[in-house]
């Protein structure tokens, strides 16, 4: 048997699909209980760039995206799904890890419905708090995620608490809800090729989180930044929880729309001078026209950062290690900003900023590919949280 030859009772074939804030992702990879998904199949749509954005005519224009990918994976003609999956970036959904406290005098007995109780309240009051941001809209919302990320019983972290008793109870969720227009209209896309009754939701910043804190075991620290097209996504990790995460309207997309604002030139030429600027190729009336261009923007960029770490640290240190991920143009671009800049002067930084860009070989052996497959790092990461955290530990609700 090859290593893409199906073993019914051991791997299924899934569906993934990526929507972001610039493309949208898709692919098609066989399950495997190593833990090791096997991708055959993988493509990506850009969103269309506007000039402005508006709120309606870009989600028309993610939902035109996510169909074009649809029915490419469709036609493909490379197998039938079983299950489907979504992993939205930031800007389709609000998250928040959470940490549940109950303490007694007398000892309890932490049971399921001790726990279902405790969430269903906490998962209440994080609905409440942000029902505002969505009632503009006219929609209600809709629970995505909820993941146990840690729980610790009389102060140790136990992966087993059922039964047990005890004092002092701490459980760390994670949290996300979305708008149910935007997965209603996400999930009429994809019904039009696949026919699933349930496509299950999930969130970049929570894949990604557990894949990489699990490929990087001694970093129990580190940072996790999403780069997208309209937002950068921040993410602080201490002692390998998922502590908090932030988010800034500034992504590759602003790079692009303050070139062509500067050279009153189109998205598309701007895109071109930017590439052919980082690059090296630039001819040299270009070079000394959009240096200062270009510094302008790195430093609108590196001010929104540096006020995003501030929000998020807290009077506490900010690890030094940083995983990127982002477009791999512009990964050596945004790696030299990051690695720069003088956070450290001023706050507590564990030590000078040392970044490691999520590209393809990075997830070296991690997962195995068909043939002539693309290697999509967001694909690749979001592959492997299903195998591993979805489907495998279908039963467990801790990442």
């Amino acid at each position: 048997m090859g290593i893409f030859s199906r073993n019914k009772e051991k791997s299924k074939l899934v569906l993934v699909f990526y929507v972001g804030s610039s493309s949208v992702g898709g692919a098609l990879f066989w399950t495997d209980k190593s833990g090791t998904p096997k991708i055959i199949y993988s493509v990506r749509e850009p969103i269309t760039l506007e000039e402005d954005i508006k709120a309606d005519r870009f989600l028309s224009s993610t939902i035109k995206s996510l169909k074009i990918v649809a029915n490419l994976i469709h036609n493909a003609g490379v197998g039938v799904p079983e299950e489907v999956f979504c992993v939205l970036s930031s800007l389709w959904y609000v998250s928040q890890t959470r940490v549940i406290k109950l303490e007694k005098n007398a000892s309890f007995l932490f049971t399921p419905k001790l726990a279902d109780d405790l969430i269903k309240k906490e998962v209440a009051l994080f609905e409440e708090e942000h029902s505002a941001q969505y009632a503009r809209s006219g929609t209600p919302v809709r629970l995505i995620e909820l993941k146990n990320i840690k729980t610790t019983l009389n102060g140790y972290e136990t992966s087993n608490p059922i039964n047990q008793k005890g004092k002092d109870l701490e459980m760390t969720v994670f949290i996300s809800i979305s708008s149910e227009q935007i997965l209603g209209k996400i999930e009429e896309a994809i019904k039009k090729h696949f026919n699933f009754k349930e496509i299950h939701f999930s969130s970049f910043a929570l894949s990604s989180f557990a894949v990489i804190r699990d490929m990087y075991v001694h970093s129990e620290n580190f940072l996790l930044i999403n780069i997208g097209g309209e937002v950068t996504d921040i993410s602080m990790i201490k002692k390998n929880i998922l502590h908090e995460s932030i988010s800034f309207p500034l992504g590759l997309n602003f790079i692009i729309r303050g070139v062509a604002s500067s050279f009153r030139s189109s998205l598309s030429q701007a895109k071109s001078l930017i590439s052919l600027f980082k690059d090296g190729h630039a001819e040299e009336s270009v070079v000394k026209k959009l240096t200062p261009i270009m510094d302008k923007l790195k430093k609108e960029w590196l001010v929104k950062f540096q006020e995003s770490l501030s929000n998020l640290s807290h009077d506490i240190s900010v690890p030094a290690t940083i995983y990127l991920a982002v477009d791999k143009e512009m990964a050596t671009f945004f790696s030299e900003i990051i690695k720069n800049e003088q956070f450290n002067q001023y706050t507590l930084t564990e030590s000078k900023f040392q970044v490691v860009f999520l590209g393809p070989e990075v997830f070296h052996g991690m997962a195995v590919f068909k043939e002539n497959v693309v290697r999509d790092p967001f694909l690749i990461i979001d592959s492997i949280y299903i195998n591993r955290f979805l489907i495998n530990h279908a039963e467990s609700s801790k990442i």
